[in-house]
């Protein structure tokens, strides 16, 4: 048996090897890594670096499984395969569940997690998702769902040792300029801060984004440096460890990776009083705020005394906030329950 890796979004280039920056890009990444001969569904049949690349309607039911990211169309994707012999397919999810977007999308999300085994990326995204089957399918359905989860997590020997910088740089924690990222409540907190700091903002934006109206007028400010993803991981990494803090502005998240890899490497996260946030960090983390007054304040002491708040967040976690990331984010768990789920799931 194959594992056959569906994610839409994902970027494949001419040197056969997956080159987005995005989560799912990395996601792709790692699931490339834990399976045997692993395939990526794309437009093309060829072999790549580490994997092959396989147009659905080419793929073998037979030989393969389907790790499906792209959840909602697992059902197209089981039309797409069934001439062909039993489709097996798994969910993956990876992205906040949609509760509050169009009827059509979240009923078909919802019958997608009834119908087939479904994995997700948090014990709090896995309560939605059972929450979500059994508002929207029927109770026969609803009684035979699969589902398991583990967090995510990220490979610890990535992390490289600090590098200060003269002015305190400021991370925007996403890729996209979304609503739901809230940009504008991020500028107006980082805006207030900086006449109390001298500070830097980067911005790591999507193509997509990058050329948006938003962003170039926020490129303008003479003390906001927006630019594309980073070329390769040991520069994302790179830059991590010169980076002084973020601050978190999201209504929502899934599992929120980008947070624990910046948390990890030793950034100071200014993050919402919001369950996603604190499932990403322990239970007397000190720097989760109410209100934007107190992100504020936050922010303006981690940019002034970033060794003692490490200091603090590492006192939350028992004196090593480094060895509780260890326990509860690193990506060996994710590897071993994930496979252990498709053994289960799927007799292999």
């Amino acid at each position: 048996m194959r594992i056959a890796i569906k994610w839409d979004g994902v970027v494949i280039g001419p040197e056969g090897t997956v080159t987005g920056h995005e989560a799912g890009d990395t996601l792709v990444r790692r699931l490339i890594r834990i399976f045997e001969r692993p395939i990526v569904i794309g437009p093309v049949q060829r072999r790549c670096e580490g994997f092959d690349e396989v147009p659905l309607e080419f793929l073998d039911p037979a030989e393969a499984v389907v790790v499906n990211m792209d959840v909602a169309d697992s059902p197209q994707v089981f039309s797409a395969l069934a001439s062909r012999g039993t489709p097996r397919i798994m969910n993956f999810v990876w992205r906040p569940v949609p509760t509050g977007g169009p009827l059509e999308q979240t009923a078909a999300f919802a019958l997608s997690c009834a119908l087939f085994p479904t994995f997700a990326d948090a014990q709090r995204t896995a309560g939605e998702v059972r929450d979500l089957v059994h508002r929207w399918t029927v109770a026969p359905l609803a009684a035979q769902a699969r589902l398991a989860w583990v967090n995510l997590g990220f490979r610890l020997d990535h992390v490289q040792p600090r590098r200060p910088t003269d002015v305190p740089l400021v991370l925007y924690p996403a890729i996209y300029l979304s609503p739901a990222k809230r940009p504008d409540v991020f500028f107006e907190i980082v805006e207030r801060v900086r006449h109390a700091v001298p500070l830097r903002v980067e911005m790591r934006l999507h193509e997509s984004h990058l050329v948006s109206e938003q962003a170039m007028r926020l490129s303008a400010k003479d003390w906001v440096r927006t630019g594309p993803l980073t070329a390769t991981r040991t520069s994302y990494w790179e830059a991590l460890a010169r980076t002084t803090a973020f601050l978190a502005t999201a209504e929502e998240e899934s599992y929120g990776l980008l947070y624990i890899e910046a948390l990890g490497a030793g950034v100071v996260g200014i993050l919402p009083d919001r369950d996603w946030a604190r499932e990403l960090v322990p239970d007397a983390y000190p720097f989760l705020y109410r209100d934007q007054a107190e992100a504020e304040r936050m922010l303006t002491r981690a940019l002034r005394e970033p060794e003692a708040c490490r200091a603090e967040i590492d006192a939350s976690a028992d004196g090593s906030f480094g060895r509780w990331v260890a326990e509860h984010h690193s990506d060996d768990a994710f590897d071993r329950t994930i496979t252990a789920r498709v053994a289960e799931w799927f007799g292999a």
